[in-house]
């Protein structure tokens, strides 16, 4: 899951209650599907700093509700604000994520210099969603690397 260090990083989520925030703003429809249809309450999340100066993984999370209506859709003070949206059939959802820890930066160049790693959604030519699924070796292989060299 990518966020901009600059509406919420790694440390915001760290210092808000229960190291867990929503996962707002979420409007394209593909990523939306991803949170709404595919995520359980438990999963584990890759929390992506993107939009920055050095992109990549910095920290562990895990999904910690079920998805539920994002309320910035509703705003018009909001840059989510979605004037098509209603409330008794919300186009935006979101889900709670919470911070297991931080990690080592894990740069989006590391990433792609792993072979094993050559067909993760992240990483496809083009791909821009916020929200894409990690396949369990995938999971599995990044958490070694980060592990690896963790300080």
């Amino acid at each position: 899951m990518k966020s901009e260090p600059s509406e919420c990083s790694v440390d915001d989520a760290l210092a808000a209650e229960n190291a867990t925030v929503p996962w707002a703003g979420v409007r394209n429809y593909q990523a939306r599907n991803f949170m709404r249809d595919a995520m359980q309450v438990g999963d584990g999340v890759l929390f992506y700093h993107s939009s920055c100066g050095e992109p990549g993984i910095v920290g562990v999370a895990q999904v910690a509700s079920t998805p539920y209506p994002d309320t910035t859709q509703f705003d018009p003070e909001s840059p989510y604000y979605d004037p098509k949206s209603k409330r008794e059939e919300p186009r935006g959802v979101l889900v709670d994520v919470q911070v297991l820890r931080k990690t080592r930066h894990f740069s989006l160049p590391e990433l792609r210099a792993n072979a094993a790693l050559g067909n993760l959604v992240l990483l496809r030519k083009g791909n821009r969603l916020s929200i894409t699924p990690v396949e369990p070796q995938h999971w599995r292989l990044i958490l070694e690397l980060i592990n690896a060299q963790q300080p």
